[in-house]
């Protein structure tokens, strides 16, 4: 289907990636609240003499304009939005696995303006140094519900589960191999992930869920992570 000739203007995004493209432009991956994830244009947008170099950067709240059609439309201008928020270094590879479940899970021009907040949210906590782990699983689990992966479980925190994707959770006995804990599950549920044990219960299950979406896709934060951890504990 060809999609019409349209001119956006201000529309509120962020930078999820970015390419250099011939000498002095760049191709963006842009998720924007009305349009969902899109590739621009953005010429012009490198160098010292450059006004976009310095906005056009990930997890930056952004109004940006837009002419074109589908994804060879130009970006025509942009400016920051609201408060600039400032990852902490230990904290910009969590935001960037952020980014790149939102790449790799949702559809191009697909609006999903529920799932930008949540984003938008998650890099809000990032950016005031909140421990990463409860803010990843939340996302994850968000992400997972607008994907129709909703992890709303009629669980009993007394009860232990095994859970598979397409069929959901059955009884198991305690200490089963790979059961999860009933009160770990209500935990993830209710967005109350305050304890060692339920966010490994998070981790582990949400680690699956994804996995079966991404279809066999590895996504190179984790390569960096698992890297860096092996170099961190010799």
């Amino acid at each position: 289907m060809t999609l019409p000739r349209e001119r956006i203007s201000l529309e509120p995004a962020f930078v999820l990636h970015s390419r250099e493209y011939r000498d002095t432009s760049r191709i963006l991956e842009v998720f924007s609240v009305r349009h969902g994830r899109l590739t621009l244009f953005a010429r012009g947008a490198r160098g010292p003499k450059s006004k976009l170099a310095s906005l056009l950067m990930p997890f930056r709240a952004l109004l940006l304009s837009w002419s074109g059609r589908g994804d060879a439309a130009q970006l025509t201008g942009a400016e920051a939005h609201g408060e600039t928020l400032t990852l902490p270094s230990r904290q910009v590879m969590s935001g960037f696995y952020l980014n790149e479940l939102i790449i790799n899970l949702t559809t191009r021009h697909d609006p999903q303006p529920q799932l930008f907040d949540d984003y938008a949210e998650a890099l809000r906590r990032l950016a005031t140094d909140a421990a990463a782990e409860p803010t990843l699983r939340v996302f994850e689990k968000r992400l997972l519900a607008h994907l129709g992966y909703g992890l709303e479980f009629p669980v009993d925190a007394q009860t232990y589960y095994r859970f598979r994707v397409g069929e959901g959770l059955a009884e198991v006995r305690e200490g089963s191999p790979g059961a999860y804990s009933g009160r770990c599950l209500l935990a993830l549920q209710d967005e109350r992930l305050s304890d060692a044990e339920s966010l490994e219960v998070a981790r582990r299950l949400l680690r699956q869920a994804l996995d079966h979406c991404l279809e066999g896709r590895e996504l190179r934060t984790r390569t960096v992570a698992r890297s860096m951890a092996r170099r961190g504990n010799p």
